[in-house]
């Protein structure tokens, strides 16, 4: 069965539920919407009933924004794996070093969550034409989940953006516009052409549902992990859905009784040295975070100058203990080729930061060779082959 309910503001502003069998995007305050479940009646929903279900996301659909009697837009997304990576993690002193390697989701990145989740609903609601800006993956996804969906989709992505992204949304049937500037432009952009259109508009937290697939990552976490969590979570940060949506999922899954008596591991929000406006937030000890100027990074899903979710990325950061650091774009390529060496592992320019951070952190004690610490491999590395040139 499923124990979704409603809809409510993130901050919250006062504004009342809403209905999540209508079309929503952003609260009337302008802040992201959040679904929300019966946590209470969930309780009843036993964890051994995992046994057996399909490995991917939808194993966790009585906590997803799916209601009784409707069927997925799916093309096998999540239960990546969680592997031990006892080499890599011999390099830096440390014991316990796993790799969630979300470059084996379709279309090669954790980005397949989201858009799963999110078309999903939108196929419900009635829509007939995806729309979103993207730095890449998510568009890629987008395009596919659109396809599975026979939704149309409409991209917008900047002009630099590399080849195969720009490629790969059109391999899938969505029409593609190259913008001149950031992501930020190309939102811009697509929000001024769909608006008067009617699109149905997936940008990164302005609407409810990307996040939901994102938090799947955690529930897959605990399950693996036996029901317990690790001390740290190495996160690369750009739009921040992952991580918001982990932060989410430790909650629910805490109040059904799925993990207890254990602390919420320590989230590491990893930035680029020149696109950073969550670290500068968090060093300055403000809640949300100014936009970046003149954001540069190969990484291109860590070029993102202004999340739009910024305080719930800071939030989760500090709440748990955590930490926000930066790495030089030729750190996260030689993390790259470090996790290909000795994980064997396709790892995205993102993934090799996440391993930088680490670094950094092992460095300076605040990771000791005794924690349990999770890098978060957010896609794979077939997209950036030039950077290792």
């Amino acid at each position: 069965m499923s124990y979704f309910t409603h809809l409510e503001c993130s901050v919250p502003c006062g504004a009342p539920a809403l209905d999540p069998r209508a079309i929503h995007h952003l609260c009337v305050c302008g802040a992201p919407l959040l679904a929300r479940y019966d946590l209470d009646q969930a309780r009843a929903w036993s964890r051994d009933s995992l046994s057996g279900r399909e490995p991917n996301m939808w194993r966790y659909r009585e906590l997803l924004p799916l209601f009784d009697g409707e069927t997925p837009v799916t093309l096998g997304e999540g239960f990546t794996p969680l592997f031990h990576a006892r080499a890599l993690g011999a390099t830096l002193g440390l014991d316990h070093l796993y790799i969630k390697d979300e470059s084996l989701n379709p279309t090669n990145s954790f980005k397949a969550r989201g858009q799963s989740a999110a078309i999903t609903r939108a196929k419900y609601l009635g829509a007939r034409t995806i729309a979103l800006p993207t730095a890449g993956n998510a568009g890629n996804a987008a395009a596919a989940y659109s396809a599975a969906a026979a939704l149309a989709c409409e991209v917008f992505i900047p002009k630099d953006a590399k080849r195969p992204f720009i490629d790969e949304c059109r391999l899938y049937g969505a029409n593609v516009t190259l913008v001149d500037g950031l992501i930020t432009d190309a939102g811009r952009l697509c929000a001024e052409k769909g608006g008067p259109l009617g699109w149905y508009d997936v940008s990164t937290l302005k609407e409810p549902y990307r996040i939901e697939g994102k938090k799947t990552m955690a529930y897959e976490l605990a399950e693996q992990m036996n029901w317990e969590w690790p001390n740290w979570i190495i996160y690369p940060t750009g739009g921040g859905t992952g991580m918001v949506g982990m932060w989410k999922a430790f909650d629910e899954i805490e109040r059904i009784g799925w993990v207890a008596g254990t602390r919420r591991p320590k989230m590491v929000s990893v930035q680029a040295e020149h696109c950073a406006p969550i670290v500068r937030a968090f060093q300055q000890g403000t809640e949300k975070a100014q936009p970046w100027e003149h954001a540069s990074t190969l990484a291109d899903g860590l070029r993102v100058p202004r999340a739009i979710g910024d305080f719930l990325i800071l939030r989760a950061v500090r709440q748990s203990g955590g930490t926000a650091l930066t790495v030089t774009d030729r750190e996260m390529v030689e993390g790259m080729l470090s996790i290909g060496k000795h994980a064997g592992v396709s790892a995205a320019p993102e993934g090799g930061a996440a391993l930088a951070a680490i670094e950094k952190l092992v460095a300076d004690g605040s990771i000791k060779p005794q924690d349990s610490v999770v890098l978060f491999n957010t896609g794979g590395a077939l997209k950036y082959l030039d950077v290792l040139g």
